[in-house]
């Protein structure tokens, strides 16, 4: 692992943080240390050994060796889950209101100009301490810090965070990424449950990264849902926040599997929730959103049997952008008897995915005939097009040849806007014509892309044992507008992008219910408590004001924010 860090520790960390408590001595700062083994460190920019300078308070130095690993890592979400600094989407490390910040640009890493005078390297976001935390006493102690000194408290684990939800300027951060256990347990019984309730069960450390559960998952020949992300935690912000993937329309969310959390309360309890004991917490936790309730730091979720998967893929040139229409219209003319059938996937406006585990491969062919159909149709004019329909043993070996080389971008400034659409924008052919319409209006003011997400558990009906919002189950895509900015831009562009791509996503909004995924959310969501939550608000904020009556964990558009909070000075 290459991390960052500062031997100017006690230097560095009494300079103080204009966004932050001043007054915090350095025999404060050093009795922390003490507490947790020594692992308080000091948060360093990704960025900041290819600068010549750095601002007040910012640790480390120009390093010529280290700047080129970062050059070459820019842009792998692989390098960037290692390095506490890095932030997968850039901005998130940046003080967007006062354009302090410290990047390379992500369409040209080897230019030398973003990090050459007269541009220095400054904190911005990035918390400028974390505690590299190994266990329970390691939060308890920063809680009880946070009370005495007023520092914030936030939690990092991956830095997959398309709302700044794992940074603050003049922060403590709790970094969960070094608890990384696997186990697995084809018994597992809840604590405090009787033997009645064992199922199998992988216990996973709250720095599992994806890529890492699937391959043992692969390995002990069982089923894990996961995201598409390689190394998003699927114990942090991913399951708490709901948690979608390929296999969700038939085996459910990720907070549908959860079976129990770990997790040290605000108050500084540490606690197990589940079905049996802290049932509030653990409906809580099942939707609610990450670093609010308070810090995770393993979960256990339901494994299934290894299972034969059906994949289906199309493709046209991606510069082919007169065939999007007619693909969307196949698209959503069958959809919803699709979502029936099983399949879930990823669509972009050149090509789609699917993949089920209920139909054999001449189902599967034979009801993705139109898809193919149309796609086959652009051959003679169009060299891009690709047709597959094959069989997988598992969803690892899906994982592997689908979705492990691809993703969204790293190292780039992103914004995003999505929207839940149901199955009533597909079911008469007025409606069908509208939503392709919203489609094609959104796609052409988006600056990134638009990408439809049929990892909506269509299958698997609400039971209320979850705090998602109830549109999850009745939705058949979750629509993703994307667009971004490189490297540093005046504060007005980066109020524009945000603009923008709200305003993309309206074209969707205006024929679809409140309803939108917490964590690819757009930052302004409108009602956003309705749209991440539905009925469900009233009763978690009830449970976080249980559990943290001081509000100690707060972040942006979670239960119970206040957006008046010196921790949210930098958004824009």
């Amino acid at each position: 692992m290459f991390v960052f860090t500062s031997i100017l520790f006690w230097a560095s960390v009494t300079l103080g943080h204009p966004y932050g408590p001043a007054d915090v001595s350095p025999e404060q700062w050093k009795a922390l240390n003490a507490s947790v083994g020594g692992r308080l460190n000091v948060g360093i920019p990704v960025a900041r050994p290819c600068f010549t300078e750095a601002g007040t308070g910012v640790a480390g130095s120009t390093n010529a060796i280290e700047c080129a690993a970062v050059r070459q890592g820019w842009g792998n979400s692989l390098f960037f889950v290692e390095q506490f600094g890095a932030y997968q989407n850039v901005q998130w490390g940046s003080c967007q209101a006062t354009t302090q910040t410290c990047v390379i640009s992500g369409a040209n890493t080897s230019d030398p100009a973003p990090s050459n005078p007269p541009n220095v390297c400054q904190q911005g976001s990035v918390p400028p301490h974390y505690i590299d935390v190994r266990d329970a006493s390691d939060v308890q102690k920063a809680l009880k810090f946070s009370k005495q000194t007023g520092v914030p408290l936030v939690v990092k684990n991956t830095g997959h965070d398309y709302k700044g939800r794992s940074s603050a300027p003049g922060s403590l951060a709790l970094w969960t990424h070094n608890l990384q256990s696997l186990s697995y347990n084809a018994s597992f019984v809840p604590a405090g449950c009787p033997a009645s309730h064992a199922k199998p069960g992988v216990t996973m450390g709250a720095g599992s990264i994806i890529t890492n559960i699937v391959a043992f998952a692969e390995a002990n020949d069982i089923t894990v849902v996961t995201g598409a992300e390689t190394s998003v935690g699927a114990s942090g912000g991913w399951v708490m926040g709901g948690g979608h993937g390929a296999l969700s329309n038939t085996l459910g969310l990720g907070v549908d599997r959860v079976l129990e959390f770990k997790i040290v309360t605000p108050t500084g309890a540490f606690l197990t929730a589940n079905e049996c004991q802290n049932t509030d917490l653990f409906w809580a936790l099942r939707g609610g959103g990450g670093g609010t309730f308070g810090v995770v730091l393993e979960s256990t979720t339901l494994a299934s049997p290894k299972m034969t998967l059906q994949v289906a893929f199309a493709a046209f040139s991606r510069t082919n952008t007169n065939a999007t229409r007619g693909f969307y219209e196949v698209l959503v003319e069958n959809s919803v008897r699709w979502a029936e059938q099983g399949f879930g996937g990823y669509i972009e406006p050149f090509q789609a995915l699917y993949v089920t585990p209920k139909l054999n491969s001449t189902e599967s062919a034979a009801t993705m005939k139109p898809l193919f159909d149309y796609v086959t149709s652009l051959a003679p004019t169009d060299p891009g097009v690709q047709i597959l329909s094959t069989e997988l043993p598992s969803y690892g070996a899906f994982f592997q040849n689908f979705l492990a080389n691809s993703g969204a971008p790293v190292g780039e400034n992103a914004a995003l806007g999505t929207r839940l659409i149901p199955a009533a924008n597909f079911n008469s052919t007025a409606s069908r014509s509208a939503l392709v319409d919203a489609l094609m209006q959104t796609l052409a003011h988006v600056t990134f892309d638009l990408t439809l997400i049929a990892t909506t558990p269509y299958n698997v009906p609400d039971t209320g044992a979850t705090s998602v919002t109830e549109a999850w189950r009745t939705a058949i895509w979750h629509a993703v507008a994307e667009g971004g900015w490189d490297a540093s831009v005046p504060i007005a562009d980066e109020k524009a992008a945000y603009t923008g791509i709200s305003q993309a996503v309206d074209f969707l909004r205006a024929i679809t219910p409140d309803a939108a995924y917490q964590n690819e959310a757009d930052i302004h969501e409108p009602n956003h408590e309705v749209s991440f939550w539905g009925t469900h608000y009233a009763r978690l904020l009830q449970i976080k004001k249980k559990y943290d009556p001081d509000n100690v964990l707060s972040c942006w558009h979670c239960v119970g924010y206040d957006p008046s909070s010196p921790r949210f000075s930098c958004y824009v």
